[in-house]
């Protein structure tokens, strides 16, 4: 693996040299060893102990045990993925370039047309391509789960007994809202008595804004809400420094965020794209990659799930065993959740505890 070749080569793509470019790679790889994965990383890159760590880690699993090698880039703005996937093809260096995030679809959209015998795959979105593999996950399952579970505890804390929740997103987006449907739904399936307020970090860096997430945390917390979930990245960072200085439950998402504060992330919805990198780069090895289709990741594939483990918040076992028997419920197609935040009041007239 090599960090970041491309930031200085993208500098000058702007300026129009073209500091390499390597010889055509060969369609099938004959061995694991002579796979080569460029990876494109959301704003805010490694460090946000979230999203992108995650991508980078199934990656780099995938190097330990199935000797593949990787290249990765980290854009600073939106404006710069047209420019590493334009750079990145060019190459003809890579079995599969990966896009991260729903803000590289039009990137993609535009540049993948370009280069219809390079093969590219994209995490967390749908791009209706030939050369393009896409992956999405159920996030409304995992968020439907923590919401259970923080309904549960609501009816059991013995401090926290107001019927607040709280949510923070990064964006009012669809992918998004998936996070903040199954998170009420699952609340108020559990516990008919809870309101959840949710607010937009917004700006300039929704996902890097550590500042306004905190701000927002706060805001929340003077509102009655002592436990909030983020869906917000690396902005999620400023939720829980809100939550140890007021002392109220915050719930981290995408990766076990519960060991950053034990004492007061109470859970983490786990959103497995960490599987997702392995699994392009493992269909790669098994030479069965299919481009031009769409593959969904929920709690059946283990491709979403959520997690006490590593957290010091006391929760009752009998709230995890209602909590993994929603599981199973979800699982066995019994319950269907919904992943619009407009659903939910339709869910949850349909649908009882």
């Amino acid at each position: 693996m090599k960090r970041n070749p491309f930031l200085l080569v993208g500098v000058m793509l702007l300026v129009g040299t073209l500091l390499f470019a390597g010889g055509a790679k060969e369609t099938e790889a004959t061995s694991s060893s002579d796979i080569k994965i460029g990876m494109i990383l959301g704003v805010g890159g490694l460090g946000d102990l979230s999203y992108n760590d995650l991508v980078y880690d199934g990656l780099e699993r995938a190097q330990n045990e199935l000797g593949i090698d990787f290249d990765y880039v980290e854009p600073q703005s939106i404006a710069d993925f047209e420019t590493f996937l334009q750079q990145m093809s060019s190459t003809k260096m890579y079995d599969v370039i990966i896009s991260v995030g729903y803000d590289q679809v039009e990137p993609l959209k535009k540049v993948a047309p370009q280069f219809p015998n390079q093969k590219f795959a994209i995490i967390d979105e749908n791009v209706d391509l030939p050369n393009v593999a896409s992956f999405v996950s159920k996030e409304e399952e995992g968020s439907f789960l923590v919401g259970a579970l923080a309904g549960l505890v609501k009816k059991t804390d013995s401090v926290k007994q107001n019927n607040t929740l709280g949510f923070i997103s990064a964006l009012d987006i669809p992918l998004l809202d998936r996070f903040y449907a199954g998170y009420e739904a699952g609340a108020r399936y559990v516990n008919s008595d809870i309101k959840v307020v949710a607010n937009y970090v917004g700006g300039n860096a929704p996902f890097s804004d550590i500042t306004t997430a905190k701000e927002i945390a706060l805001k929340q917390f003077s509102q009655g809400a002592d436990i909030i979930y983020h869906a917000a990245g690396g902005s999620g960072l400023g939720l829980f420094q809100a939550a140890k200085e007021k002392d109220f439950y915050a719930i981290g998402v995408n990766s076990n965020q519960n060991v950053i504060d034990p004492d007061h992330i109470m859970a983490s919805m786990l959103k497995r794209v960490d599987n997702a990198a392995f699994v392009i780069a493992q269909s790669l090895v098994n030479g069965d990659l299919k481009t031009g289709g769409l593959s969904v990741l929920g709690l059946a594939s283990d491709g979403i799930g959520y997690t006490v483990a590593e957290s010091n918040v006391p929760i009752d076992e009998d709230i995890i065993a209602v909590v993994e028997d929603i599981k199973d419920a979800i699982i066995a197609g019994e319950l269907v959740v919904p992943n619009a935040h407009k659903d939910v009041e339709a869910f949850l007239a349909s649908n009882s505890y």
